[in-house]
C-alpha cells in the first residue's frame, strides 16, 4: 500500500513540475479524492486544501 501511495505522489509531483499545478490528496486510507489547481489566490488555495483534506466533507458515510 505504501509503494502505491508513493507512486501516486511521485506522479503528482511530475505533473506539478510540468504544468505548474498543485495537487492535494485526501489523507484518509483508500480515498481517491484529489484536487488539482493552479493560478489561484492564497484564499482559494486554502479553501481547496481544506476541502481535499477533510474526508467528512467529501466522502464519509453517515
Amino acid at each position: 500500500m505504501q509503494s502505491k501511495l508513493l507512486a501516486h505522489r511521485m506522479g503528482d509531483a511530475a505533473v506539478a513540475l510540468m504544468s505548474g499545478m498543485r495537487t492535494v490528496r485526501c489523507p484518509h486510507p483508500g480515498c481517491v479524492v484529489r484536487i488539482r489547481y493552479r493560478c489561484v489566490d492564497p484564499d482559494e488555495a486554502s479553501r481547496l486544501t481544506a476541502l481535499a483534506t477533510d474526508h467528512t466533507r467529501h466522502g464519509a458515510k453517515q
